[in-house]
């Protein structure tokens, strides 16, 4: 028995060896995340307590969940609230599919240059940050010399510019519009990536059954992307009480913010420019503790799809 722990522990410390430089390569990563995501969990004692800055964290009175109360009894939290799920359930039912069926085009490029061209084209937006992406949206849609404007008028949609970023019902499908193309070329790759890890010779054996390219797809493709769909869906329902900041400041306004206010941009308000960091922090718990449990149930249904894809 006292032989066997040995020969394991030297096995052990050989393998530990042989792997030591790709736990070099994680160690920055595991430290980022422990400074970073662990020990600032501190701070989440301020969303119970009525946080002074100069008593800091210990010093401040404890007020227990007086901010949780606040936040449901304010009119302005549900209308925040119903944007951001409004905005991301229609983000996800634009995003999701269209990138699938923009991976399947894309992969059924015969030419490989077109192919490096396409998704060169569609992944250059990924780079581009939002102050960048809502400035050409501004301009794009300005009613002084916006080319979307001229255009309207020239054809006769448009009798005057209009002012499309001051309209709160367009606010929506211009986000969705931006959101779509910025973010579609880092999905594709990712799809790809998993696409290209399909043995070929599956497909021919399907052809000389007798397979279409369609049926090729359905039977062949689409089962070996559902475990990466199935990560992505999950990822973005975890994020539907937490639209992303960037896109919301760069591209809403005064007069779009019965439409346009989200969570993120409620807590920016009431944390950075109202200085009510313990409200703040109490708002981005729930944002946190929600996403968690939508995490949760969404691994759940898809292991409930598929028994043996696992998650968490």
């Amino acid at each position: 028995m006292g032989r066997t722990n040995i020969v394991g522990i030297k096995d052990r410390k050989k393998e530990l060896k042989k792997y030591m430089p790709f736990y070099l390569f994680l160690l920055p990563s595991i430290v980022l995340v422990v400074l970073f995501c662990y020990m600032p969990m501190e701070g989440l004692l301020i969303a119970f307590k009525d946080y002074k800055m100069a008593r800091g964290i210990g010093g401040s009175e404890w007020v227990g969940l007086q901010h949780f109360k606040d936040l449901f009894t304010d009119p302005n939290f549900y209308r925040v609230l119903g944007n951001t799920l409004k905005i991301s359930i229609l983000t996800l039912l634009t995003t999701f599919p269209v990138t699938i069926v923009f991976t399947l085009l894309v992969n059924e490029l015969t030419s490989q240059k077109v192919k490096g061209v396409v998704q060169t084209i569609t992944y250059m937006p990924h780079f581009l940050s939002w102050v960048v992406v809502g400035t050409f949206v501004y301009q794009l849609l300005s009613p002084t010399g916006g080319v979307i404007n001229a255009l309207l008028i020239q054809l006769g949609v448009l009798d005057k510019p209009l002012y499309f970023m001051a309209q709160k019902d367009m606010f929506v499908p211009i986000y969705l519009i931006s959101n779509l193309w910025k973010t579609t070329g880092y999905s594709i790759v990712i799809y790809l990536a998993t696409i290209s890890s399909i043995d070929t010779t599956m497909y021919d054996a399907a052809s000389i059954d007798g397979a279409n390219r369609f049926q090729r797809i359905l039977y062949i493709t689409l089962p070996a992307m559902f475990p990466t769909m199935c990560t992505m869906l999950i990822l973005s329902i975890g994020s539907l009480v937490s639209v992303g900041f960037d896109p919301i400041f760069n591209l809403y306004n005064d007069a779009t913010y019965q439409t346009a206010d989200v969570i993120s941009t409620y807590v920016y308000r009431k944390g950075m420019v109202e200085s009510r960091y313990d409200f703040s922090t109490a708002i981005g718990l729930f944002q946190n503790v929600v996403s968690l449990a939508l995490v949760i149930i969404a691994n759940w249904f898809a292991r409930k799809a598929n028994p043996e894809y696992k998650v968490i």
